[in-house]
């Protein structure tokens, strides 16, 4: 099936997706370890959850606490209508609890670890200019590495209910231990392969290498979506662009505020005219064309 490059969000001209933000303080309804590092974390925060969009994050702060002192982005995992559900029922109206998955690494991420049910965040949300438009593709591909996953379940969703008439997750990780709640995409009727440094699971070796075992030989997908760590999104983006596929990536710039202001989150994206200049991943972004992106800074 032909690539659909024009299935892109970051468009020139985006409003600014922080105006639709609510700054609350939620409390946790639910924190449980998930794999190696990897934590669960549940919120009661209706308001987040009946508006964010597939790509969207949130900005979190450890209520009452000035150490760390700057808030830390999470991408919005999946919703929910009640605390104790596992999978989502419905269109999603009526939903209040969000959740998200994080990897303990650095300060924030292990106070935050230490938290209990009851506890209560800073928060707000959503932002960002996340996958604005579904690619309208037969075959989605979803490439995570990492803990990239987080940004991708509810695109692999959203592309479900479209229509798609078929959705792959690929993804790839150091050792077994981080492929936390895998079976959320097998719920969501994605199939699942995985791909593990060390041979712990699925094929051993990078996500590329998997994406070479599952279509150099077969149809190639219409789109494909990445989040992960930039030298994997790079390759992603260089095997996109070989086979003529079109590729929108969720960057995973460094933020401070969210919002726009403090311009610390940049990346160098290409212009239509051929240049290139600095965009704010929190607003222009996080989700930008995979071509756009310069992945070695310097002259286009």
């Amino acid at each position: 099936m032909p690539s659909d490059r024009s299935a892109v969000a970051g468009e020139e001209g985006v409003a600014c997706y922080a105006d639709g933000a609510r700054v609350e303080r939620v409390p946790i309804v639910a924190h449980r370890q998930v794999g190696t590092g990897t934590f669960r974390l549940r919120l009661d925060w209706p308001a987040l959850a009946a508006t964010a969009r597939p790509g969207q994050f949130a900005m979190l702060r450890i209520a009452g606490r000035l150490d760390p002192l700057l808030a830390r982005p999470l991408a919005v995992y999946e919703t929910y209508d009640s605390p104790d559900a596992v999978d989502p029922r419905g269109d999603g109206a009526g939903r209040r609890y969000v959740d998200f998955l994080y990897l303990v690494h650095g300060k924030f991420t292990s106070a935050l670890a230490t938290l209990a049910p009851g506890a209560e965040l800073d928060v707000w949300g959503p932002l960002g200019n996340g996958f604005s438009r579904v690619p309208a593709v037969g075959h989605l591909v979803l490439v995570a590495g990492g803990i990239g996953q987080t940004a991708l379940l509810a695109l692999g969703r959203a592309a479900r209910a479209r229509g798609a008439s078929r959705v792959t997750l690929c993804w790839g990780a150091r050792s077994a231990g981080f492929l936390a709640d895998a079976d959320d995409f097998r719920r969501a009727g994605i199939e699942v392969h995985l791909a593990t440094l060390d041979g712990s699971a699925g094929l051993r070796g990078t996500v590329v290498d998997l994406l070479d075992r599952l279509f150099d030989a077969g149809p190639a997908p219409g789109h494909v979506a990445c989040c992960g760590p930039e030298p994997m999104m790079h390759a992603v983006a260089r095997w996109t662009a070989a086979r003529g596929i079109g590729c929108t990536v969720s960057l995973e710039t460094p933020m401070a505020c969210g919002v726009g202001i403090c311009f610390t989150c940049v990346a160098p994206i290409r212009d239509p005219a051929g240049g290139w200049d600095y965009r704010r991943t929190c607003v222009e972004g996080p989700v930008f064309d995979a071509a756009a992106v310069v992945w070695e800074p310097g002259p286009a």
